[in-house]
């Protein structure tokens, strides 16, 4: 049987992509993301499901442990994100005056959070919130979590699709340690990659010409500052393509050129959810 890792504790949005990707595997809660990464360096038969940004509140802040270990991209995944309000049974929504989530979820949820006066108590994650709440017979603390921490945790909904906008996604990477790419085919790709520029005047503007000349339309250009560095950058960068489409072929050989680093961290079919 495959193991998936994730952060966080049971009930959690990543425990629920997991499922829904492989619901056969063997899924393990870790404490940290470096533990997810970590365990997938050390077994080869194991992956990690990674949130990796949010429609509505941007980057989760994962992209040094990407750099760190290299692990490969074999997919990505568009977890549509329903926060509720969860307390125990019994509760009422007029009892209740101590709310706990993580940040991101709390933000969220805040037109909600402001119309019902909640004080807002921040935690790790939302299924922890969750926990805690199940083990607090206290009717007048609730969490925001998914339902699947109210199954868990044998809590209830006491509100359900409580965030400010509807429609929003959370984008999950799974990863590993093999290198794997898919067959090019007439299928819609993902080619991943970071690189580090060789330091030298205008060389960012340079070195993205060979994709304009191409016709390879880039989908993500983020820059990250090196670890312990103001002045040195890599940058994670995603393109539409296979990277054995000669388009995309001659834009990485153009870029080449510039670069002092540089790694492809993987092939992938897009989601589905891009066309959307």
């Amino acid at each position: 049987m495959s193991k998936i890792y994730f952060q966080g504790t049971f009930g959690a949005y990543s425990h629920l992509a997991a499922l829904s990707i492989e619901p056969k595997a063997e899924i393990i809660p870790c404490k940290t993301f470096d533990e997810c990464f970590l365990k997938a360096v050390k077994d080869s038969n194991s992956k990690i499901i990674i949130p990796e940004s949010n429609r509505i509140t941007g980057n989760i802040g994962i992209e040094y442990l990407i750099f760190q270990y290299r692990l490969n991209i074999y997919a990505e995944y568009f977890q549509k994100i329903e926060h509720n309000l969860l307390a125990h049974h019994g509760a009422k929504l007029s009892e209740i005056k101590d709310i706990y989530s993580h940040g991101q979820a709390l933000s969220q949820c805040s037109k909600f959070i402001k119309s019902n006066n909640f004080i807002e108590h921040v935690r790790a994650d939302t299924a922890g919130s969750a926990e805690m709440i199940s083990k607090n017979p206290d009717k007048t603390k609730a969490a925001i979590a998914s339902s699947l921490s109210a199954k868990t945790y044998n809590l209830q909904i006491i509100k359900k699709n409580i965030e400010n906008e509807k429609g929003n996604l959370t984008r999950f990477l799974i990863m590993g340690k093999d290198i794997f790419q898919p067959d090019f085919t007439n299928k819609k790709y993902i080619t991943s990659f970071l690189f580090k520029l060789k330091s030298k005047p205008a060389a960012l503007y340079q070195s993205l010409g060979g994709f304009a000349i191409n016709g390879v339309n880039l989908t993500k250009l983020q820059s990250y500052p090196e670890k312990n560095s103001f002045d040195s950058f890599f940058f994670l960068c995603d393109l539409d393509g296979h990277i054995e489409d000669p388009k995309v072929q001659k834009s990485l050989e153009e870029l080449g050129l510039h670069c002092q680093d540089f790694h492809v961290l993987g092939v992938f079919e897009a989601d589905k959810q891009r066309d959307k």
